[in-house]
């Protein structure tokens, strides 16, 4: 079979996830109702909202025939199995949010097509590599000019639209990265004098990365958003240590790192209590806080332990308080049990509904995808190429890491989005854009390589 019929065959799971999620939501909705919905309306609803999936992805897939013919043909379906998975669980969550991530996947769908047609050679990129790093640092700033939002400035207002630029950002600055590594990585390893048994090379060729990557942290800390700085930095390192094979740029980076963040953590209230939350998440003094408080994550540790094995069943997650409202502080009424479900603690929600079980799963997804992402690295020929899928996909693993390590407790809680399934217009689009520089990698790879599969 060849590698665009398994393609397309590796779709069907993905519109069937889609069919039998509303399909559970809808049985799930209809027994609160006892059973007014009727069963056949069901079955045609949920069966309708597969075909439509489907049909878009097939679109996808066509046009995917046509202009790469030897891209990975397992990457694009994770992608649709991850939306698809993100469409029923928000639809499950709110149905108003839902239908607006929807236009977001078939935009998505857009701006993916639209990124292969314009960058059929990405390697183009290389020449402005500056502009491209100024326009991700300006990205990444611009955000300081609106309101914070939970302490951090994230996004910025366009009439009712909300926009997150640095989703953008990370993919700019990834290009930039490549881009000078693939001219100085060899005067990286081999210039320079040796320090304490470390080659330490000449500020001129190593300095220019330090300010533009050391300007875009320090803007990150200055919008306070620490969890794309965590992204961004783990990124970088990925890539210097592919670009260098040198272990000792990696353990000096993730020193400095450390010792940035001990520093800036003690000078920016928003991080501290992040860092304090974390800490303590059931402190009742930090359960009662309203700003910079614990709540959230102590809800969805709670709501993940609920799950327990199998989960309570798809749509059966409580999240919010019918009746009488649960007093949070003395001047407060919360009825959220789990704030911002469909964002930042959209994890906890499939954990408390699939338990561990389902939680795997999702992550065996990621892992796949980030699997073929660094089998595209590690085919590419050019230098280029090979640290741009490198940074990418650390791009996209190191997001994951993030967003599931805050809600279980096992770092700081930080405000990005699980790729592909948390409701967010930017990161949909951005994460598509990801997916497309991927394949067109893929694609050149591949057609050197002659890979049948």
């Amino acid at each position: 079979m060849s590698a665009r019929n398994r393609e397309l065959f590796a779709l069907i799971p993905a519109a069937l996830l889609v069919s039998a999620g509303f399909a559970a939501v809808f049985l799930s909705r209809d027994d609160l109702l006892g059973g007014l919905s009727g069963s056949n309306q069901i079955s045609n609803v949920s069966l309708t909202y597969g075909a439509i999936f489907l049909g878009l992805c097939v679109v996808a897939h066509l046009f995917l025939r046509v202009t790469l013919k030897h891209a990975d043909p397992y990457l694009f379906p994770l992608g649709a199995l991850l939306a698809s998975f993100g469409l029923v669980e928000i639809y499950r969550i709110d149905d108003g949010l839902a239908r607006l991530q929807a236009q977001w996947f078939v935009i998505g769908l857009g701006l993916f097509a639209a990124t292969i047609l314009l960058l059929r050679d990405y390697r183009k990129l290389e020449r402005y590599r500056y502009l491209i790093a100024i326009g991700g640092i300006l990205l990444l700033l611009l955000p300081r000019a609106f309101s914070p939002v939970n302490g951090a400035y994230l996004s910025i207002q366009i009439g009712s639209l909300s926009v997150q630029p640095a989703e953008f950002a990370k993919i700019a600055i990834v290009v930039f990265l490549a881009s000078y590594l693939r001219d100085t990585r060899q005067l990286l390893v081999t210039a320079g004098s040796r320090v304490l048994g470390v080659t330490v090379p000449p500020l001129k060729h190593f300095g220019p990365m330090l300010v533009i990557w050391g300007t875009s942290m320090l803007l990150l800390f200055y919008i306070r958003d620490i969890g794309s700085s965590v992204m961004f930095f783990g990124a970088f390192l990925a890539m210097i240590y592919v670009a260098t094979d040198r272990l000792s740029f990696v353990v000096v980076g993730v020193v400095t790192f450390a010792l940035g963040a001990y520093l800036v953590a003690g000078h920016i209230g928003h991080i501290a209590d992040r860092i304090d939350a974390w800490q303590n998440p059931f402190d009742p003094v930090l359960l009662n806080r309203l700003q910079g408080g614990s709540y959230q994550l102590a809800q969805g540790l709670w709501a993940q332990a609920d799950g327990g094995v199998l989960g309570q069943g798809f749509g059966q997650a409580v999240l919010r308080i019918s009746g009488q409202c649960a007093t949070v502080t003395t001047s407060t009424v919360n009825c959220s049990l789990l704030p911002a479900p469909h964002t930042d603690f959209i994890y906890a929600v499939i954990v408390n509904e699939l338990g561990l079980v389902g939680a795997a799963g999702l992550l065996c997804v990621y892992l796949l995808f980030v699997q073929r992402g660094f089998k595209i690295a590690m085919l590419a020929r050019d230098s280029f190429s090979k640290l741009l899928a490198t940074g990418l996909t650390s791009v996209f693993a190191l997001q994951v890491f993030v967003i599931v390590g805050g809600v279980t407790k096992l770092i700081p809680l930080t405000g990005v989005t699980l790729p592909f399934v948390s409701y967010g217009g930017s990161s949909v689009l951005a994460n598509f854009v990801l997916l497309a520089l991927l394949l067109l990698i893929s694609d050149r790879a591949r057609r050197d390589a002659q890979l049948p599969s």
